[in-house]
């Protein structure tokens, strides 16, 4: 667990740098002003989902896959979820800000998605069963 925060910290920070530079040079037009917290959202979703994987595993070692489709199902719904929150309190109404929002959001996400795939998937021996 620990290995796999430090990576997740790294990354944010690489993110991060990414995003502050691209602020810099395009402004507002290609990183949203929200972009920021969706990246700590992000995160802290990631840590999340990896936890509950890690804690379902733990209960039953037979059910990785279980573990892994459910938390990535509730990646999925916290997500919506906060899009239409975003929607509901006016963000559509920000005319292009509102395509700067979602590609910063869906960018962030995938990034995130393949961040925890390549984690479970380099730490997939843990999970295999003995030959």
């Amino acid at each position: 667990m620990t290995r796999f925060l430090r990576n997740l910290a790294f990354f944010c920070v690489v993110l991060w740098a990414i995003m502050y530079g691209l602020h810099l040079q395009f402004g507002a037009a290609v990183i949203h002003r929200l972009a920021y917290f969706i990246l700590g959202f992000f995160a802290l979703l990631t840590a999340f989902t990896y936890w509950l994987t890690a804690r379902l595993v733990k209960a039953d070692a037979d059910n990785f896959m279980a573990a892994y489709f459910g938390s990535m199902v509730a990646r999925l719904l916290i997500s919506v979820g906060l899009i239409l929150v975003y929607f509901y309190r006016g963000g559509a109404k920000e005319g292009p800000g509102t395509w700067a929002f979602l590609g910063s959001f869906f960018l962030l996400y995938f990034l995130f998605a393949g961040f925890e795939v390549w984690s479970i998937l380099t730490n997939l021996r843990p999970f295999s069963k003995p030959a």
